[in-house]
């Protein structure tokens, strides 16, 4: 998939640029960021930008849920220190999204710093993807910059209703997600293992069934696996089920299980992994989705993407993002993309 990218755009000085980031991150009960690896990736388009000399430069999120009303819960304020150490620049924050308080922020903004903007969803429009907001949106800016990969399943006015009005292009790591992703989609390397884990069997099923026409093998382990064996779901002989767990409630993968799939996963040339494979939050029934980990980490020979959210929590609790491969910002989103379900905000940045 060729995608229009922010290094294609000429004359980009003196612009005024708009960029969806995802800074839908965990925060501890003070409010601390546990969650830094989706702040660090944006700070090479933010750098490349202010390096092209634009004239101003202003991230956009979406955190949490509010249900479209403004909720101090859900504030991206707490966030913005922490952003501004991982861009290594000033950040300043914007109580709303729109109107005046956006458009005087920028007129203050000075040269090389960047502004935030207060958490998208405090409005209904933008899930709705309205055209008034996406227009408001949009008004104070010339150019549309998409960093953030694990939005582009939603046709929300952040993602794809503002392209309608600005020209628009994708970040740096956006393509590169998607890159490595479509990699790993047509054309892995032998053997090709998937390891899927989490909750929700109706959402993991679907990409369940797309891995056990195309992988060689496909672990299975979370509450999915409990699920898919209540319900004698059936699958193809490349697809293992846990045989045995952890805890009467079955929170976890068993050790004959761990064993199993730490011995296929040693094996392996490619590795796509989302989900853990048990309570991982809660130990003991964190030692299943470690010894996953630790399996993907020994593994120097297999191209390796993790993503999703709680796979995610894993890999940094564990400090591992630099020792895993190509680390996802995607969860719902990754699954789309390797099912084949159409992207929206993809679609809407493919280069013509």
């Amino acid at each position: 998939m060729k995608l229009r990218g922010i290094a294609d755009a000429t004359a980009l000085e003196g612009k005024k640029v708009l960029v969806r980031v995802d800074f839908n991150i965990e925060l501890d009960d003070i409010q601390n960021v546990e969650e830094h690896f989706k702040l660090d990736i944006a700070k090479q388009t933010i750098d490349y930008l202010v390096d092209q000399k634009v004239e101003k430069v202003v991230m956009a999120s979406h955190f949490g849920r509010p249900d479209g009303k403004r909720d101090e819960k859900f504030s991206l304020r707490p966030v913005a220190d922490d952003v501004e150490r991982a861009l290594g620049r000033r950040v300043h924050f914007v109580d709303d999204c729109i109107g005046s308080a956006v458009t005087e922020a920028l007129a203050a903004l000075p040269a090389g710093e960047v502004l935030l903007l207060e958490n998208l969803r405090f409005y209904a429009e933008e899930d709705a993807n309205d055209g008034g907001f996406s227009k408001q949106l949009a008004a104070p800016f010339d150019i549309f910059v998409n960093e953030a990969f694990s939005v582009c399943h939603r046709a929300h006015a952040s993602v794809v209703g503002v392209t309608e009005h600005i020209p628009s292009y994708a970040g740096f790591r956006l393509i590169e997600e998607v890159a490595h992703l479509e990699r790993l989609q047509s054309n892995p390397v032998r053997p090709a293992v998937a390891v899927i884990g989490g909750a929700k069997i109706e959402t993991k099923l679907p990409i369940i069934r797309t891995f056990e026409k195309i992988y060689d093998a496909v672990l299975v382990g979370g509450k999915i696996a409990n699920e898919a064996i209540e319900q004698n779901i059936v699958f193809e002989d490349n697809v293992m089920l846990p045989q045995d767990f952890q805890g009467e409630n079955k929170l976890d993968i068993g050790p004959m299980t761990s064993a199993a799939f730490g011995q296929i996963i040693a094996m392996a040339k490619t590795i796509i992994w989302n989900g853990p494979m048990g309570k991982f939050e809660e130990k003991p029934y964190d030692l299943g989705t470690k010894i996953v980990l630790h399996a993907i980490m020994e593994n120097k020979e297999a191209s390796v993407v993790i993503g999703g959210g709680e796979s995610l929590a894993v890999v940094e609790h564990e400090n591992a993002i630099d020792r895993v491969g190509f680390v996802s910002t995607g969860g719902g989103a990754m699954l789309d993309f390797l099912g084949g379900v159409t992207m929206p905000g993809l679609d809407v940045l493919k280069a013509k």
